[in-house]
């Protein structure tokens, strides 16, 4: 016998909507359990051996899925946007379950995303209490030198707390534009842009290449892959 859940949990799980979208299926009549309706959405129940329908239609819980996205610029870090701008979800249709993002990267950032339909896995992962590292490469305007590396590296305050010191070095000049690499221990909103910010070194491109040890080499912008087997050892392994 399997662990009850929530039964917008297990809704979830079977890749018909977010858990916020399913407890409004739930109060609106359309879920059965055994075959009764059920509107509370405290119920827990046994998705291996309760039949959960909806609509009608019984539910079956979808394989995991996790997969790593060469999120391109220009493009939201959600499944839809009410402005109509791109999103991510467009992107991972092929994928074979509704996959969400593991944190988020802003609209104008590119490089490595981790998505799932493992919402336990999101959730531990993108903790802070994890410090899953994640590594940028940002252009930045002025010249970088040691004592630039040094602010860089320094706390800054975001949403009244102060930051973790970031992980910074350069990696080279160009003209009066510099390349650095910064390691972040938690994902702060526009943190790498706002360290740039308080340095006096205003980002003008950022891409993240890393996260959590997960690199996506050889994807272009708007590519997708699965995460290998050791992949995927690796990070429940590395922080549960």
């Amino acid at each position: 016998m399997s662990k009850p859940e929530r039964l917008q949990k297990v809704l979830a799980g079977a890749g018909v909507a977010s858990r916020r979208k399913a407890e409004e299926l739930i109060l609106a009549g359309r879920v059965r359990v055994g075959g009764r309706v059920v509107t509370e959405l405290g119920t827990r129940v046994d998705p291996e051996r309760d039949r959960v329908e909806l609509d009608g239609k019984r539910l079956i819980a979808e394989q995991k899925v996790y997969i790593v996205l060469h999120k391109p610029r220009a493009v939201m870090c959600t499944m839809s946007d009410p402005e109509g701008r791109p999103t991510v979800a467009s992107l991972v249709r092929g994928a074979g379950a509704r996959v969400v993002p593991v944190g988020r990267l802003d609209f104008h950032t590119s490089g490595v995303l981790l998505m799932t339909n493992d919402g336990d896995f999101a959730a531990v992962l993108g903790h802070p209490s994890k410090g899953a590292p994640k590594t940028y490469v940002a252009k930045v305007r002025g010249v970088v030198d040691e004592a630039a590396l040094a602010e860089l590296s320094e706390s800054i305050e975001i949403d009244g707390r102060a930051t973790r010191p970031a992980s910074v070095r350069l990696l080279r000049l160009e003209g009066d534009k510099s390349w650095i690499e910064v390691t972040l221990r938690e994902g702060r909103n526009r943190q790498v842009r706002r360290l740039g910010e308080s340095a006096g070194l205003p980002v003008l491109r950022l891409s993240r290449i890393s996260f959590a040890g997960i690199e996506a080499p050889g994807l272009r912008p708007g590519e997708w892959r699965y995460l290998t087997p050791d992949e995927l050892t690796d990070l429940k392994r590395d922080f549960g």
